[in-house]
C-alpha cells in the first residue's frame, strides 16, 4: 500500500501503541468485497458509509474501503493535478498522467476482468445507476471509483482502462464523492450479512421493478389517521395482494418508464387495469 492509499475497516493496518487496537486492525477477513475510490479528498471517507448497518459492517470485516489519494500523484513541486481545457473553454480537466497513475496503482492487486472488478467513473454523462446494477457490483469481487473534480477527467485515461461511466441521475455534484457513497451504499446493503435481515432487500422498492408499497407502524391512530385495516387483520395473503396493489399504483403514477418497463416483463398491457 502507498502513502496515497489508506484503508478503513479490518482491512486497515494503523500503528498503534495499544496491542490489542493493532492485533484488531491487522486481523484481514479473506475475500471481503471492496471498494477502491481514487479522490482529492480522502478524508471524506467513510462519512455516511462508517455509521449503522453499514458501518458496522465495515468494522465487522463484510466489507472494505480503501481511499487512494489523487494528490500525491499530481506533477511538479505543486503536485498539480489538472489543466486548461485543450480546445478552450472554463474550468479545468484531470490529467490522464495523474489519473492514470493513481488507476494503475489501485489495479494492481485487484482482477482484471471488469466483471469480477468493475472500474466506475461517477460522471453525469454516463448510465443512470440502478439496482439490478447496484446487484451487478455487489456480485463482483470489489469495484473502483474515481471520484471526478472540475470539468471532469481527460478522455483518453478512461477509455486506457476501459472505465465504466455511471450517473446517480440528471444533475451536476461539485465532486464525485457524494455520490460513490451513494452507490457504495447501494451495493453494500446487498452483501449477505450486512443488513442481517436479506428478506428486507427482496421486499423493498426496485426489487421487481416497483415502488415500494406504503409502510406503517405503531400508534394504530395518528392525527386522525388510522392504519389500513387490511394490515391489522392477521391474513398474510390478503396483505401481500393489498400491498402488490399498492406497489403497483405508486409505480404507475409517479414512474411511468418503470411501469411500462414492469408490464412488458410481465405481459401485461401498461394502460389496462385502471382502477388497481
Amino acid at each position: 500500500m502507498t502513502d496515497a492509499a489508506k484503508s478503513h475497516g479490518r482491512l486497515s493496518i494503523r500503528a498503534s501503541a495499544r496491542p490489542s487496537d493493532l492485533m484488531r486492525e491487522t486481523r484481514r477477513v479473506k475475500g471481503a468485497w471492496m471498494a477502491k475510490v481514487i479522490t482529492l479528498f480522502p478524508e471524506a471517507f467513510p462519512g455516511v458509509l462508517g455509521l449503522s448497518l453499514t458501518g458496522r459492517a465495515l468494522d465487522q470485516g463484510l466489507w472494505a474501503l480503501e481511499t487512494i489519494d489523487l494528490r500525491p500523484f499530481g506533477q511538479g513541486r505543486h503536485r498539480n493535478v489538472d489543466d486548461t481545457p485543450a480546445g478552450g473553454g472554463a474550468g479545468m480537466v484531470l490529467r490522464p498522467d495523474v489519473v492514470g497513475a493513481a488507476l494503475a496503482t489501485a489495479g494492481a492487486d485487484r482482477p482484471a476482468d471488469p466483471q469480477r472488478w468493475p472500474v466506475i467513473y461517477l460522471s453525469p454523462r454516463g448510465r443512470r445507476f440502478d439496482q439490478a446494477m447496484a446487484h451487478r457490483f455487489a456480485a463482483a469481487a470489489g469495484i473502483t471509483l474515481v471520484c471526478g473534480r472540475f470539468e471532469g477527467v481527460d478522455q483518453r485515461v478512461l477509455d486506457h482502462f476501459d472505465v465504466e461511466e455511471v450517473s446517480l441521475g440528471d444533475f451536476v455534484l461539485t465532486g464525485g464523492e457524494i455520490a460513490a457513497q451513494a452507490l457504495i451504499d447501494a451495493t453494500v446493503r446487498l452483501i449477505p450479512r450486512v443488513l442481517g435481515n436479506q428478506a428486507s432487500t427482496e421486499e423493498e422498492s426496485f426489487s421487481d421493478g416497483l415502488l415500494e408499497h406504503p409502510q406503517y407502524t405503531r400508534p394504530a391512530i395518528w392525527q386522525g389517521r388510522g392504519i389500513p385495516d387490511i394490515l391489522l387483520s392477521g391474513h398474510h395473503a390478503k396483505i401481500a395482494a393489498w400491498r402488490r396493489a399498492m406497489a403497483e399504483r405508486l409505480t404507475r403514477k409517479r414512474r411511468p418508464d418503470l411501469w411500462r418497463a414492469y408490464c412488458a416483463r410481465h405481459g401485461r398491457d401498461p394502460e389496462g387495469d385502471q382502477e388497481l
